[in-house]
């Protein structure tokens, strides 16, 4: 292609809005737009970026027997209703009505779909087992959509759907997608960690993450030199022994004016954070209708405790709590069950208030926690001795913390989800009805596993890991180009002579071949050709007169001469290593 005939918009500078390198980069070297917050155009060499990652993708996933679909993106509200989540998901899902009245939805995902599909189509254990992806577009109500392709309302996705007889048919498509998905993301040329995850909404059984170490991740993973490996939300770690005082004294409450926060308290106290106990309130909403038609339930409140210097980790606490919806308690649900405002919480004469241990607080003595009553706390408060609860592992893992496996300390690292794979189990299939017979004529329920890779963010990771100052320096095998072309004086009649001769038996050879005949100066070409991350970059001029071209590697920097009847067969060389 020339360039001269392209639209790539190339920018100068960094573009204002541009939070992350990924976001700067695929603005300035002209391969999207943004249309809306959380939308964004693909312009052409984004496309063309996006179909071979694409192309990628069908291809591994056909090597395990994958069937591509293409199903709505307009669901039906029934469907969702029928698995809990048209109101479990109202919060980022796209709802409307059409003119008629009927509740709609754009999909954010297709599990109800397709297992709508499945329950019409599929009546036998001889159908067994089926693998059904797509790669469409998907749609999510993002509060703050930010950080260019990673977080996104108009996204692009690839949703696979397996279909067994039984668990063991699960592991077995389980492992496939597991497999399949170490391919597409090493062929993408990503390095990536793959962690144990937290199911979330899409429940199950069992889940991995496929990640991206960088720092312009909104992810948590937390690792270990051992190799244990899982999402913050997931991840379990050891805490270092801390040597409380024995002394036996009684809870002993102190004034503590205008003090509210884990640091204030501290520096008050003269103690470090960890010899303080943390009180967070949490609110779990009563059922639909429970209480009787027109009587008011209230809902019942939860204490969760942690060590000062810890999190609450959420996502273990909806384990904890089996799943139920929950949110943080208002501050008048707050005051009528503790009698004090939020900041002067405490386990102690809390009344029909679920209370929650972090395991971190086992065998701890004398600790300092909330007294409800404002402005006051209590110390030389001793779990078990003072309170009971029900101990469970409720706080994030922080860098440092001892692996559980191996001992050494654990670190905490930012990273980019490219890759989701979830073990369904019969959740949706047993809401929705889909059921085949078996081996001996019983009807049985399907099992299912649900697998999604985010297209966007494949590139997104791909820059993050590989870019400089000059700009992009994409793997080839999802860069745009596998070389450009650069004259640098059409001007002059050799090298013009040259250029599109060479140009001809590139594409001759079947290369992928980015001719840059625009009327520029070299240092703008050379500029540009940084810029938009083509693996390879060929320059006719200075040594035409020695039959050569100058040979560059933009990943490696490596320069080398070539001469021009070899330049087609040293570049296939090199877009095929």
């Amino acid at each position: 292609m020339r360039w001269s005939q392209l639209f790539i918009p190339t920018l100068r500078e960094d573009p204002a809005e541009a939070e992350v390198a990924s976001h700067r980069l695929l603005l300035r070297a002209g391969y999207i737009r943004q249309l809306a917050a959380g939308v964004y155009s693909y312009l052409y060499l984004g496309q063309r970026s996006a179909l071979k990652i694409m192309q990628i993708i069908r291809e591994e996933m056909d090597r395990i027997g994958g069937q591509e679909l293409y199903l709505p993106a307009l669901h039906p509200a029934e469907l969702w209703r029928e698995t809990g989540r048209w109101e479990q998901m109202a919060a980022t899902m796209f709802q409307l009505k059409d003119h008629g009245g009927r509740d709609l939805c754009l999909g954010m995902t297709h599990e109800e779909v397709m297992t709508d599909l499945a329950r019409h189509e599929l009546r036998s254990y001889r159908q067994l087992p089926q693998i059904w992806y797509q790669i469409q577009v998907k749609f999510r109500d993002e509060a703050r959509p930010k950080s260019g392709l990673m977080r996104l309302r108009h996204f692009i996705m690839k949703d696979s759907y397996s279909f067994d007889l039984d668990d063991a048919g699960l592991d077995v498509s389980y492992q496939k997608h597991y497999e399949a998905y170490c391919r597409i993301f090493t062929r993408c040329g990503l390095t990536y960690q793959i962690v144990e995850a937290h199911s979330g909404a899409m429940g199950g059984s069992q889940s991995h993450e496929f990640m991206v170490i960088s720092p312009a991740g909104e992810d948590r993973v937390v690792t270990c030199a051992c190799g244990y490996a899982a999402n913050l939300e997931k991840a379990r770690a050891g805490v270092a022994p801390v040597e409380d005082s024995l002394d036996s004294a009684k809870p002993e409450i102190f004034p503590t004016p205008n003090i509210r926060t884990i640091e204030e308290l501290a520096a008050f106290a003269g103690v470090a954070p960890r010899f303080l106990m943390k009180s967070v309130a949490y609110a779990i909403p009563p059922p639909d209708g429970a209480g009787g038609e027109g009587k008011y339930r209230p809902p019942q409140l939860v204490l969760v405790l942690v060590r000062g210097d810890h999190e609450v980790n959420e996502a273990k606490l909806s384990e904890a709590l089996g799943g139920a919806a929950f949110r943080p308690a208002h501050p008048e649900e707050i005051r009528q069950a503790f009698g004090a405002d939020p900041g002067f919480l405490g386990p102690l004469g809390a009344k029909d208030v679920r209370i929650l241990i972090d395991e971190a607080l086992r065998g701890r003595r004398n600790l300092i926690t909330g007294a409800n009553r404002d402005h006051h706390h209590l110390r030389y408060v001793t779990p078990e001795r003072d309170f009971t609860g029900e101990y469970t592992d409720l706080r994030a893992v922080s860098s440092g913390d001892p692996c559980l496996e191996c001992g050494q300390p654990v670190t905490v690292s930012p990273a980019i989800e490219v890759g989701h794979i979830f073990k369904l189990g019969r959740r949706y299939a047993e809401a929705m009805g889909a059921r085949v017979l078996d081996r001996d004529g019983h009807l049985v329920t399907l099992v299912m596993g649900s697998y999604g890779i985010g297209v966007e963010r494949i590139l997104t990771a791909a820059v993050e890991q590989h870019h400089d100052k000059l700009g992009i320096k994409l793997p080839r095998s999802i860069a745009p180009f596998q070389v450009v072309l650069t004259p640098v004086n059409l001007n002059d009649a050799s090298i013009c002579q040259t250029s599109e001769s060479l140009y001809q038996s590139l594409q001759q050879a079947g290369c992928e071949v980015l001719y840059d005949d625009r009327d520029e100066r070299a240092g703008v070409k050379f500029n540009d050709a940084d810029l938009i991350g083509v693996p390879l970059r060929l320059t006719v001029g200075r040594k035409l007169a020695e039959g050569l071209v100058e040979a560059l590697d933009r990943s490696s920097a490596e320069r080398q001469d070539v001469t021009i009847p070899q330049t087609p067969a040293w570049v296939r060389s090199r877009s095929a290593s």
